[in-house]
């Protein structure tokens, strides 16, 4: 009895290597991950998944692979955010490395820049400094946070305007 519930959770976790990790690496990969990490965020994720799997309240609505998917990319994002706030400012070798090498957020800047002024710090302050609606009508003297939202969406249209007009894809964003 029990090696036959190690053998349908040894299928179930076959399977599922198969149907998830090709996804949650491929994530990995256009976040700017490795395949180390990506096999670590998988891993955490299965086993998160086989934990939630194994409570009586887990309602599963979507596919394994979804979920697993998902999951995967919560842990990156949360990772991400973690590594990010913890780099440190004082090595300025790294940070005359990262001027060299153009990358694409400083190409996309350019375009962001071309929106306007204004355009610009909404995003900003969107993006980067994480206001809610409420607090960007707030700052902004938009009249409700659906203002707020609607002028956020023409600021990304003349963002994505600016680069349709010059035909440009994802890959002219990489040097």
């Amino acid at each position: 009895m029990v090696i036959e519930k190690i053998k349908t959770n040894e299928t179930l976790f076959i399977d599922l290597y198969k149907s998830a990790f090709p996804p949650v690496s491929s994530f990995v990969h256009k976040m700017g991950g490795d395949f180390e990490e990506a096999k670590d965020i998988f891993q955490d994720a299965l086993v998160i998944y086989y934990e939630k799997t194994r409570t009586q309240a887990f309602n599963e609505e979507h596919s394994s692979a979804h979920y697993i998917t998902g999951i995967a990319r919560h842990l990156w994002y949360k990772k991400y955010r973690e590594t990010k706030s913890n780099t440190s400012l004082n090595n300025m070798t790294d940070l005359k490395a990262e001027e060299e090498e153009p990358n694409v957020s400083e190409n996309l800047l350019r375009f962001v820049e071309a929106s306007g002024k204004k355009c610009m710090e909404l995003l900003k302050a969107f993006y980067y400094e994480k206001l809610n609606m409420k607090e960007l009508s707030t700052k902004f003297g938009f009249s409700g946070e659906r203002s707020a939202t609607t002028q956020k969406y023409k600021c990304l249209e003349k963002v994505r305007n600016g680069i349709k007009e010059r035909s440009l894809t994802k890959e002219d964003f990489y040097e």
